[in-house]
């Protein structure tokens, strides 16, 4: 029904205008444009938080792993890698 409307008055929805840009800029832009704004938010996220930031993030996706069906009993769980993941980030920003 949204999508009638916005046909009649010319109108796009904000999901509808997100959608467009973000296929023009994949257009536009190629793989080492991404691998650079990734590195430069990468490096302005760790600027801006602590090890329990890091913690934090890596527990929250260890749980939401946790809840998806998994058999290999084998592997570190997705929370400990978390966990590790943010020390070490953490251990790498103080040591620069």
């Amino acid at each position: 029904m949204a999508r009638k409307e916005n046909q009649n008055n010319k109108k796009m929805t904000v999901e509808e205008a997100g959608r467009k840009g973000g296929e023009a800029t994949s257009r536009n832009h190629d793989k080492e444009f991404y691998q650079e704004i990734g590195q430069k938010g990468g490096e302005t996220t760790a600027r801006n938080h602590d090890e329990d930031f890091y913690e934090e993030i890596g527990h929250k996706g260890g749980e939401a792993r946790a809840n998806q069906s998994t058999n290999n009993s084998n592997k570190m769980s997705q929370e400990e890698a978390g966990r590790k993941g943010g020390r070490a980030r953490a251990n790498k920003r103080n040591d620069n």
